[in-house]
């Protein structure tokens, strides 16, 4: 691994947010309408949690009146994040440890990007077919 090769080289910077108090069923609407799998929870705009398509699925199961709770209520917390100082490698290890695929990236409480494992696996096929020894 380079020296280089960190959170923020690879993060997606536009992160999606949906705040604490808004419904489930308006968090899965921004999902949709955006194309992505999960929604960033913050609370007077900093990042305490995150939702997405397969937390909803499992808490609809259990309880069909999910969609109409807030999603503060539902979402993944403790919110686990990396700084965008955090080596790649390190990042994958903090996902595989806590069985997470995405990871939000903040920096002195301020959201700044989300890691994914789509991003990790760019990164590792970038990495597998670079010329090696690097020029």
């Amino acid at each position: 691994m380079a020296s280089e090769d960190f959170v923020s080289q690879i993060m997606s910077k536009n992160v999606i947010t949906v705040d604490a108090s808004e419904k489930v069923l308006k968090a899965l609407q921004i999902m949709a309408e955006k194309g992505i799998g999960s929604v960033v929870i913050t609370e007077n705009g900093k990042p305490v949690g995150i939702i997405t398509e397969r937390d909803i699925a499992k808490k609809l199961v259990q309880d069909k009146n999910t969609l109409d709770k807030k999603v503060k209520d539902v979402m993944s917390k403790p919110l686990i994040t990396v700084s965008p100082d955090t080596g790649i490698f390190e990042a994958l290890q903090i996902m595989r440890k806590n069985n997470i695929r995405r990871l939000p990236v903040v920096s002195g409480g301020k959201l700044e990007g989300i890691i994914t494992e789509k991003d990790l696996l760019y990164w590792v096929l970038k990495v597998a077919y670079a010329p090696y020894p690097p020029p």
